[in-house]
């Protein structure tokens, strides 16, 4: 019985050896065969017989058609393009989320525009959070409690959320800036 050519063995066996955390030496010894063909047979340098794959298999334990059949784990996206950054902005003011999804995250990762005039409202707000963020371009009135300043390219602020703060564009062209608030707050 040969294996199907598009099917890697050697990743497969890696991680279903990862996923039930044994190391290569470990996997080796429940399995009665050297530490170097568990190696070899990761690396894709020796391809193994059914039978020297089965005995290696029951040192899992796992069953042969369950190691060909495994749904591996979906991996966790970690880069976003542009598009697929989520508005949940009003229109004058932008504010792009890195990931969809908050539910159970610590972090939110926010890039904001500001259209000139722009305002969050005379109505301070206030949330059980953490923030930062540093500004791109153009220029920004930040209000934290009762300190006030203008900040431009390069200047950042952070803060304790709680604190009563509103942002403002008080140029005549678009602020950006990328924020961070911990734990999520909108």
């Amino acid at each position: 019985m040969a294996f199907d050519a598009d099917f890697d063995v050697g990743a497969r066996l890696n991680a279903v050896r990862k996923m039930h955390d044994l190391s290569q030496r470990e996997l080796a010894k429940r399995a009665g065969v050297t530490n170097g063909t568990i190696s070899l047979i990761e690396q894709n340098r020796v391809s193994p017989s059914v039978s020297s794959l089965r005995k290696v298999l029951q040192g899992i334990p796992m069953s042969f058609s369950d190691f060909f059949s495994l749904e591996e784990a979906p991996r966790q996206q970690v880069f976003f393009a542009a598009s697929e950054l989520l508005e949940i902005g009003d229109g004058r003011i932008s504010y792009r989320q890195v990931r969809r999804d908050m539910i159970g995250r610590a972090l939110q990762i926010v890039h904001e525009r500001y259209a000139p005039g722009s305002d969050t409202g005379r109505a301070m707000l206030r949330h059980e959070s953490e923030e930062g963020g540093v500004i791109i371009r153009g220029e920004l009135e930040v209000t934290i409690g009762d300190q006030r300043r203008v900040l431009g390219p390069g200047d950042a602020y952070y803060f304790d959320s709680r604190l009563p703060h509103r942002f403002r564009n008080i140029g005549e062209k678009e602020c950006e800036l990328v924020s961070a608030c911990t734990p999520p707050s909108f």
